[in-house]
């Protein structure tokens, strides 16, 4: 076992994580970040916990479902540590379905469910409810999964911060290096990996989403014309997000935001007189395989790596955070196919 300070260098969702749990686990951990926390991606604001499809079965899908159903417990430990609510709920999702194509694959996946997620969660083919919060379905049946979940990406990392800080770590500057170093670096650690290799690692893909002046916080998230419309329990709801590989400012949100906002408010009626209240953007990070990157930097002992959450980061990150820990700690390898850093480079 690893008993020398350990430092995590990034103070987004997946250091965060992983700090918190090397700290629960009793080793020694100072968390760097030049830029603060949740200076990235991670400081975003929808916060959609959504599962893969029952389909074509895969070590990527699976490890995202123990990661889901694992959810419940980390973040309730987060927030009896730090006394700060994540804004994390298991209030599943609603999809309205479009034609009979997509009902006939609807109620195939129905059955996969059964046998993929077995008695963890459902997913059910119904007429859609007559409620106020509900998206416009052509065909008049949606489907509900009770897998999906919703957090609040800043308030998760505030969380984690304020757990961590009972713990005595706080989010450094800087600080002296360590024999053991986790980077979990985000679209800067994607762009340093770029530099050192002569094919594409990963890259910075961009995102823009709103937050609207709407409550429902008990309510389903929404999957609507590609769209996650997420009511959070601060009485907000988020819409996000694009998809973008150009672009000119990483920050800036532009008409392309406004498209999102007419599309989401198109298709749920509760959102058409809601108003904006805040605007985001920012680059996620994206691996060459889409998946997480996670494990030992090879050539470089005592140093690892985790990253490429991109949107899928915080429903990973309580499995990303005890795979790490297992694998820095007890030399316990279980990071699965395809997600292993030494496939990527």
């Amino acid at each position: 076992m690893a008993t020398d300070k350990i430092t995590v260098r990034g103070a987004g969702i997946f250091g965060l994580s992983i700090a918190w749990v090397l700290t629960r686990r009793g080793a020694p951990v100072q968390l760097i970040d030049p830029h603060g926390l949740a200076a990235g991606a991670s400081g975003g604001i929808v916060g959609a916990l959504a599962p893969h499809v029952p389909e074509n079965w895969n070590p990527k899908k699976q490890f995202q479902l123990e990661s889901l159903l694992m959810a419940q417990s980390f973040w309730d430990e987060v927030e009896a540590a730090g006394g700060q609510s994540p804004g994390y709920a298991r209030t599943g999702r609603l999809q309205p379905i479009a034609d009979d194509a997509a009902l006939t694959l609807a109620h195939a996946r129905a059955e996969t469910a059964k046998t993929l997620w077995r008695d963890a969660a459902t997913w059910t083919v119904r007429p859609t409810q007559n409620t106020d919060w509900a998206a416009h379905s052509p065909t008049g049946f949606e489907i509900h999964d009770t897998l999906s979940a919703r957090i609040h990406p800043r308030q998760a990392c505030t969380a984690l911060a304020a757990a961590l800080a009972t713990q005595g770590v706080t989010v450094q500057a800087d600080a002296p290096e360590t024999a053991i170093t986790i980077h979990a670096t985000g679209v800067a650690g994607l762009e340093a990996l770029n530099a050192q290799h002569p094919r594409l690692i990963g890259t910075g893909i961009k995102g823009q989403a709103a937050l609207l002046d709407i409550s429902a916080p008990d309510a389903p998230q929404l999957f609507a014309d590609t769209l996650h419309i997420i009511p959070h329990a601060d009485g907000t709801t988020a819409i996000g997000s694009t998809t973008e590989r150009d672009y000119d400012d990483p920050t800036t949100t532009d008409a392309q935001l406004d498209d999102i906002i007419t599309r989401a408010r198109a298709a749920v009626p509760a959102l058409r007189d809601a108003q904006v209240i805040a605007r985001w953007a920012g680059l996620r990070p994206r691996s060459r395989s889409r998946a997480p990157m996670l494990g030992a930097w090879p050539d470089r002992p005592g140093h690892f790596i985790a990253n490429g959450g991109f949107k899928i980061g915080f429903g990973m990150a309580p499995k990303v955070a005890y795979v790490m820990a297992d694998l820095i700690l007890e030399g316990h390898n279980t990071i699965p196919p395809g997600f292993d850093v030494a496939d990527s480079l």
